[in-house]
């Protein structure tokens, strides 16, 4: 099978050993590995040098070498973001304490759901007791479709690198201390079907991007500060005053509040039909 005639080898990487497996795709993923993502593809490239030393069949080594290559590309780009996250918030119960840096992929960690491509698409840390602020590589999480951060006590603003995440299906960032304005560039977030971003201290105006996300189901924007007019295109046509209560400087349709200087809501003017006349 696959690297046979190979042995276990202990590899040398930035002075530190490890045992490596029988080559294959996961060489670099077990839990009990401890180098970072470079020292993992330089250790699979020892291997496959190792390989051809020992005489090993052309296809080994060009499997080798597709595994040094996939080390490479992988490099814990993911965990280094999330682990970011994690250097950014206070944890006062340890509920990110799984959240192991050392590891090639965060997929073992607590409240990380990964697919089987051993990227993230979840992240539930709602209601954990976390203070602190978000970071921008937040934004390099591709795959992902939740970001649950709701019911903690998250400050500062809302990255604009999250309009990146343009697999999102849920975002949730409400009951915490958000500040600042909504980002224009959640507006690329063409896939996203629940926005709820309540209870915050937001402000600024709705940004009208938002209206092109035509996979909006839920939106709450209610209890901020936001100003300015409600845009009432696209998908926010669905929405009711509920959206978007306890805004006292919104205005528009969408707040059953007219905006200064444009007339006051009526309905439209009712014409009765015309009585049909006898021949």
């Amino acid at each position: 099978g696959f690297g046979s005639g190979l042995r276990a080898e202990e590899i040398e990487a930035d002075g530190r050993r490890a045992k490596s497996c029988a080559p294959n795709l996961r060489l670099c993923r077990k839990k009990a590995w401890p180098l970072r993502g470079v020292e993992c593809a330089a250790a699979a490239a020892a291997v496959g040098s190792r390989a051809a030393a020992m005489g090993a069949p052309p296809w080994a080594i060009w499997a080798l070498l597709l595994l040094h290559q996939a080390a490479r590309v992988l490099a814990n780009t993911e965990g280094d973001a999330l682990h970011s996250l994690r250097t950014n918030l206070n944890d006062p119960n340890n509920v990110l304490q799984s959240w192991d840096p050392t590891l090639v992929n965060p997929c073992t960690w607590f409240h990380v759901t990964c697919n089987n491509d051993n990227s993230v698409i979840r992240v539930d840390l709602g209601n954990a007791a976390l203070f602190g602020t978000l970071v921008p590589q937040l934004g390099q999480l591709k795959n992902l479709q939740y970001l649950e951060l709701y019911s903690n006590n998250i400050t500062g603003t809302i990255p604009s690198e999250l309009g990146n995440l343009t697999n999102l299906i849920s975002l949730d960032l409400y009951l915490n201390n958000f500040t600042g304005p909504i980002p224009d560039s959640l507006g690329n977030l063409l896939k996203l079907r629940f926005l709820r971003l309540n209870n915050n201290s937001l402000s600024g105006t709705i940004p009208k991007s938002l209206t092109a996300i035509t996979a909006l189901q839920v939106l709450d924007l209610s209890n901020n500060k936001l100003s300015g007019e409600v845009p009432s295109t696209g998908s926010f046509s669905l929405f009711t005053p509920i959206s978007f209560g306890n805004n006292p400087a919104l205005c528009g349709p969408g707040t059953s509040k007219p905006c200064p200087g444009a007339p006051p809501f009526s309905p439209p003017p009712y014409n009765p039909p015309t009585p049909e006349q006898s021949p």
